[in-house]
């Protein structure tokens, strides 16, 4: 018993409560308000990978130091201020979006509602997938050139901004109707984001990846580069030979069936993608290149 009283006196007696006020309760909530949604922010650009590389960055400095690795701390020392200048000069367009929304007037309804799209299983429904299947192929037949960037968890805002509004349902007819020749929307990519048409005639970013065939042209290598920078999925209609490729993840996949474009669009409408299915498509793909060669 005198054990227990001895512990409480030495070591519990001493704690107490902080006198806590109204200011304080107000300094946490903003906050806790400002870190939750910078986190949401970063999570939907391509800050997310940056700061998953800062984490490893971060664990082989910890490393560095409780193994007295002077070299290597001397490296991050010195390479400390001109990473902070190059980490600004490259997410410049992403700090801007962020600015930018932050100052809009509808900035907590647009939040409001950006989580309730969040919250749902799906990206997109079987009726979004079916519609541009079917307005992929339509164009395929008659040889329309098409770009359709299909979005993942990373927002293309700084893309979006390059081409014009649209935020419409997906439907066939409307894309379609989009990459017709001589409209004035045909020219550039269409973006889509969770069952929406959100613009069209984006300019996306070329990829330098010189093993990529000469006789590809623009849309190609705009598909291709557009992959390089976020998880998206990109549709390509070639207006030459009418053939359907797929970029994801830095790789282009030529001449894929409606079969292996559903199977892909239906993965990438589900927040968590089956690693199974997608090695299995990756094989099968592959295994359909081989043949085409």
């Amino acid at each position: 018993m005198d054990t227990i009283v001895n512990f409480f006196r030495n070591y519990v007696v001493w704690l107490t409560i902080p006198e806590v006020t109204v200011i304080d309760i107000l300094e946490i909530v903003i906050i806790a308000y400002a870190f939750y949604h910078i986190i949401l922010w970063i999570k939907d650009t391509r800050a997310w990978a940056l700061l998953k590389g800062m984490i490893i960055l971060g664990l082989i400095f910890l490393a560095a130091v409780v193994l007295k690795m002077n070299v290597v701390l001397w490296v991050f020392r010195n390479a400390m201020v001109v990473g902070i200048m190059a980490l600004i000069v490259i997410f410049q367009p992403e700090l801007r979006g962020a600015l930018e929304q932050l100052g809009r007037k509808n900035f907590l309804m647009n939040l409001a509602s950006f989580e309730n799209q969040r919250s749902k299983n799906e990206r997109y429904t079987e009726k979004s997938v079916q519609a541009m299947i079917k307005a992929v192929y339509d164009m395929a037949k008659v040889k329309t050139g098409a770009l359709i960037v299909v979005e993942k968890d990373i927002q293309c805002r700084e893309y979006e901004r390059t081409g014009i509004p649209i935020d419409s349902e997906i439907s066939s007819q409307l894309l379609v109707n989009i990459f017709e020749h001589n409209t004035p929307l045909h020219d550039g990519a269409v973006l889509v984001r969770d069952n929406r048409i959100v613009a069209a005639t984006c300019y996306l970013p070329l990829s330098n990846n010189l093993e990529v065939s000469k006789e590809l042209g623009t849309r190609h290598r705009a598909g291709l580069g557009i992959s390089e920078v976020s998880d998206s999925l990109t549709i390509i209609v070639s207006e030459e030979t009418g053939f359907v490729s797929l970029a994801c993840e830095g790789k282009l996949y030529r001449k894929i069936d409606a079969d292996t474009l559903q199977l892909r669009l239906r993965e990438a409408s589900r927040r968590v993608a089956e690693e199974k299915k997608i090695k299995w498509w990756k094989g099968r793909v592959d295994s359909e290149e081989k043949n085409n060669k």
